[in-house]
């Protein structure tokens, strides 16, 4: 009996810990109202939604080069829409993949997905904010030659995910006040990433601001706007889109 007693102690425990952990994944920061509304279709893009994930088209456009993006860890997938609205805008297609429990280790393969989905594009890079850039580094370093490009938002890979050799065409775009993915964080990442990797500090911006889900716990305040920011993050994604192309 007593054996019987504290496998169902333990059993209880392990209920517990698993709940509480899904309790805490599942409660991200809400996107705000600016990225909720850049999820209705308007004259310049079209958004739906088609297995799970947010699908941007834009419109009078037939895109051949498509980027794939990985929310960031305990953040609301929407929060990210108004970047990916505006990079759709200039005639790509984009497909944001919301994450299991809102953690993209759950998924990182998700990617494979979105490509076999969509034959009709030619050029493919992925990318996500702190990590779910890991994740898609992860992808790409898993899957060589299934990516022509990588993004990272405010991330870098795993030091097992090493893309030095890869041929991949990177941006590695990061704040200069982000308390997360810190300077040195980034610094030390540049021999896990290919040699002409395109760096991109953006002078006042912070971890969050590569969102729009308000302020996040062991981040800096940024000292340039969020508008800015995002205008600054989307620039250079576009860039490497445009490489790929």
């Amino acid at each position: 009996m007593k054996k019987e007693k504290w496998f169902l102690i333990l059993l209880a425990g392990l209920v517990l810990l698993i709940g509480a952990f899904v309790l805490w994944a599942e409660t991200a920061p809400a996107a705000d109202a600016d990225a909720q509304n850049a999820l209705k279709s308007g004259t310049d893009v079209t958004v739906s939604i088609e297995n799970g994930w947010y699908i941007f088209t834009p419109i009078g456009v037939r895109p051949n080069t498509g980027f794939i993006f990985y929310p960031g860890g305990r953040v609301d997938e929407k929060a990210y829409s108004l970047a990916l609205r505006e990079i759709a805008v200039q005639g790509y297609l984009v497909v944001l993949v919301p994450m299991p429990l809102n953690l993209a280790v759950f998924d990182p393969t998700a990617a494979a997905d979105v490509v076999d989905s969509f034959p009709m594009i030619q050029n493919w890079a992925a990318g996500g904010h702190s990590l779910g850039g890991a994740m898609a580094a992860n992808y790409a370093a898993a899957n060589p030659g299934a990516l022509d490009g990588l993004v990272l938002w405010a991330s870098y890979p795993a030091e097992s995910d090493s893309l030095r050799q890869s041929g991949l065409k990177v941006t590695s775009i990061y704040g200069s006040l982000d308390g997360l993915a810190t300077r040195e964080k980034i610094d030390a990442s540049r021999a896990l990433l290919p040699e002409d990797t395109t760096w991109v500090e953006i002078l006042g911006g912070n971890h969050a601001q590569f969102g729009s889900y308000g302020p996040q716990a062991g981040d800096n305040p940024a000292t340039i706007s969020a508008q800015k920011q995002l205008e600054l993050v989307v620039e250079a994604t576009l860039e490497l889109l445009e490489r790929i192309q």
